[in-house]
């Protein structure tokens, strides 16, 4: 790949987190055919993952502790990220009188702990390096609309918005962005386990008639995540076909 290819990731590392599947799977494999090395984390492993990337591990990004001992095992072999995609992501769905305590504790411990937990333990590597980097965060458009029947979900995915603000402000000063992706509905596993009456709903909202592939969301990152952006930060990156103008 030519050294002036503005996606040329050659001799820059990636942590992905949610890398096993979907969006997350999307992105580690577009970063790692662009030339990244890719440290993709997930609950578990799988051959997809392994296939794309450099390196794998199985952890609860909920856990502090588990990612610290994470990031600390990444820098010592080698692998300090240029490049933080925080994408893990569940879903307890349910109407607020209805939703448990251990299901709302769930969803903003993975959804938005776990974003909490990378960047704590990622940024004082790379702010080390002086190098800059880019950090992307996976939110969606029901963090910014709210959704019936998913107030842990939206909760979680509006506070990463404040969170990838705040972060924007706190670490520009060392040239690392941080922006964030907002998905409409997105064909995934998790979305497979969505009513289809849900699902032909968010058809019905897109401008385009269609719904969002993994790869869609992977595009948005990889931009993102480049020098293409390279004046692009705290921002929020609707990819949602105009499911929500």
């Amino acid at each position: 790949m030519a050294a002036h290819e503005p996606f040329d990731f050659s001799g820059r590392v990636a942590w992905v987190t949610g890398a096993g599947r979907g969006i997350g799977l999307a992105v580690a494999k577009l970063l790692a055919l662009h030339g990244a090395r890719v440290a993709g984390v997930d609950i578990t492993t799988n051959p997809a993952m392994q296939a794309c990337c450099a390196r794998v591990l199985e952890l609860d990004v909920s856990g502090y502790a588990g990612v610290e001992q994470a990031a600390q095992t990444l820098a010592a072999e080698g692998l300090v990220p240029d490049i933080l995609v925080n994408n893990a992501g569940i879903a307890r769905d349910g109407v607020l009188w209805k939703l448990t305590e251990s299901d709302w504790n769930q969803v903003l411990d993975v959804n938005l702990k776990g974003a909490f937990n990378f960047l704590r333990h990622a940024v004082p590597l790379m702010r080390a390096t002086g190098r800059g980097g880019s950090i992307v965060n996976i939110s969606s458009i029901n963090g910014l609309r709210g959704k019936f029947g998913q107030t842990s979900y939206s909760a979680s995915k509006a506070g990463m918005i404040g969170l990838t603000k705040a972060a924007a402000r706190e670490l520009g000063r060392d040239r690392i962005r941080v922006n964030a992706v907002a998905p409409g509905m997105v064909m995934t596993d998790m979305t497979q386990r969505v009513p289809l009456e849900a699902r032909m709903a968010a058809l019905q909202e897109s401008l385009l008639g269609t719904i969002a592939h993994p790869e869609d969301v992977a595009n948005a990152v990889l931009f993102l995540a480049s020098p293409m952006a390279s004046h692009i930060t705290g921002q929020v990156l609707q990819v949602d076909g105009g499911q929500y103008l």
